[in-house]
């Protein structure tokens, strides 16, 4: 078991990419079995993952959750920032831009108004649970458009580590609620076509929930919803620090 474990630690990231591919199957068998499809498999695997990091984190007292288990380091490789956007940036490969050009101004329109509008409503809810400062505002309400902008808007701005954690709290929790939600919601909204999807990931904007929500709709969406969800992600890491913030600290003060 030692020569096993050693072995393990020194070949890290192929380890994590069997560990989460066999946490990722359990997940969908779960998904299957247990929900009959209902709740999709990537929602179970990101609760699933978020305890992992939770018992991780309380083992050895780290900050890197379940990365902080030597056996387990090459999590954090592999969930690191650089994967991250080569998966986001794969993604986009399967998207055919005939049908981006159909999307139009219903597009445009959905990505800036899921912007601010996410932004407004995480704003007044951290106002309305006594962080009433700008930057404070700016940086839940960031994380209110997605966990990527919040980090990024609240280090930008000097947040402290409590309001970055918030944020990036709000973003995960959007991030499963799109996920699980959207296969329930998507005939009344006529989500079935490459338009609306591209529309959808405009207003919503996270990136994980919408490309899981999709999946769980039609796997042919995904592509589609997730562009745009990503460039929300970009636009908000660019308007946040600057014309949102300008805009909170002319309002509140």
């Amino acid at each position: 078991m030692t020569d096993l474990s050693e072995l393990l630690i020194k070949n890290g990231l192929l380890f994590a990419f069997s560990f989460v591919g066999l946490t990722m199957w359990l997940c969908y068998w779960v998904s299957k079995r247990f929900t009959n499809g209902r709740i999709h498999g990537s929602a179970i695997a990101i609760l699933a993952g978020l305890a992992l990091a939770w018992v991780g984190g309380t083992l050895t007292g780290g900050s890197k959750g379940l990365a902080d288990i030597p056996l387990f380091a090459g999590i954090g490789l592999m969930g690191g920032a650089m994967l991250r956007d080569f998966a986001i940036v794969a993604t986009a490969f399967g998207v055919d831009f005939s049908e981006i050009r159909r999307a139009g101004l219903s597009g445009v329109v959905s990505l800036f108004a899921g912007v601010f509008v996410s932004f407004a409503v995480g704003a007044l809810v951290a106002y309305g649970f006594g962080y009433t400062d700008p930057v404070s505002m700016t940086t839940i309400g960031a994380g209110a458009a997605t966990y990527i902008v919040g980090p990024v808007t609240g280090t930008a701005l000097g947040a402290s580590s409590e309001v970055i954690a918030l944020s990036v709290a709000a973003g995960l929790v959007k991030s499963v609620l799109v996920m699980i939600g959207t296969p329930f919601v998507a005939r009344s909204i006529g989500l079935d076509n490459a338009r609306t999807a591209m529309v959808f990931g405009g207003l919503m904007g996270t990136t994980s929930g919408v490309a899981g929500g999709l999946a769980a709709t039609d796997p042919r969406l995904v592509p589609y919803g997730a562009m745009t969800a990503t460039f929300y992600t970009g636009l908000g890491c660019l308007l946040g620090p600057s014309l949102i913030f300008f805009a909170i600290r002319a309002i509140a003060g």
